[in-house]
């Protein structure tokens, strides 16, 4: 089973999106959505979305297919701090073809070392994608 494993590199294309994207100096919610190129063996972008609400977000992913999105998020706590958390988003909804779901968690260690990211989340119906699931993810972080 490990050896039928493909395990997709990054886009260049990609990798310095994620690098200009990590490093913007705007404030409000964006979202990188990223796809696996089968033919190709790449995790590619999709779309980009600034100024993006979780909801928002949630409508533009696919309900059967898998997706990576790479979230900038404005996060208002309770005691009136703001920070700007980046995480990644694993969509691998139920109902995905078993190849697909492969090839997508097989490629994902390999993004989050690419872009650096230490918030790393899974959800498995696009319909767990709100303000208050992310806010409670990001909870575990403090």
């Amino acid at each position: 089973m490990a050896d039928s494993l493909v395990v997709c590199e990054v886009d260049p294309e990609l990798k310095e999106k994620l690098r200009k994207f990590r490093f913007r100096k705007d404030t409000s919610n964006a979202a990188i959505i990223m796809k696996v190129d089968k033919d190709r063996q790449l995790v590619v972008m999709e779309e980009e979305f600034q100024n993006i609400s979780p909801e928002e977000l949630r409508n533009e992913l696919p309900e059967r297919q898998p997706r990576f999105i790479v979230y900038s998020y404005k996060w208002l706590h309770e005691d009136g701090r703001v920070s700007f958390p980046l995480c990644l988003i694993f969509s691998s909804p139920v109902g995905c073809k078993p190849e697909q779901q492969m090839m997508y968690a097989g490629s994902k260690n390999r993004l989050v070392q690419t872009a650096e990211l230490t918030k790393v989340f899974e959800i498995r119906t696009t319909d767990d994608l709100t303000e208050a699931w992310l806010q409670e993810k990001l909870s575990f972080f403090r």
